[in-house]
């Protein structure tokens, strides 16, 4: 019996302390969906890196980290985008590879998606931000990198990545 008793209560103080997922199915697939939408009318390919915190980082070095370990530089036209937030940090950043970064309209056009994102993130609605800053990102690669047949259709998956 005290073999259960330990097992039990360490089981109990596991899911004491067990993180709460960063976002719930319904939200992760209407993001998803969102990415699979945007990218049908591109070349180009966005990702959704999520996690809690960006401790010590600037959220831009953090997404441009992210975006080399992801290996998004490796798409055919240069034209990858990530979007990268730490929740609980109240944190993020927009990083477009070098082909997409001039054409969609430089740093004006990045920092207006940004403040668009921010405006839902400051009202709780990451999933509905982030599903427009999508379609936003989406739109300026369909108008600068229209769909290549010479190009891998999906270069990069789609499903959102979580960190710690």
């Amino acid at each position: 019996m005290p073999l259960f008793h330990a097992q039990y209560k360490y089981l109990l103080m596991f899911s004491l302390f067990a993180r709460k997922p960063i976002l719930d199915k319904p939200s992760q697939d209407k993001i998803v969906a969102s990415i699979q939408q945007a990218e049908r009318n591109t070349s180009g390919e966005i990702r959704v890196y999520m996690e809690h915190h960006c401790s010590f980082m600037d959220p831009m070095d953090r997404a441009k980290e992210i975006f080399g370990k992801l290996k998004m530089a490796k798409t055919a036209a240069r034209n990858a985008i990530i979007v990268y937030i730490a929740l609980t940090d109240r944190q993020f950043a927009l990083f477009g590879d070098v082909a997409i970064f001039e054409k969609a309209g430089g740093a004006e056009f990045w920092k207006s998606a940004a403040d668009r994102l921010t405006g839902h993130l400051k009202m709780n609605e990451v999933a509905d931000g982030v599903c427009n800053c999508i379609h936003e990102l989406g739109t300026a690669l369909a108008a600068h990198f229209p769909p290549d047949p010479a190009i891998k259709k999906n270069e990069l998956p789609d499903e959102i990545v979580f960190g710690k």
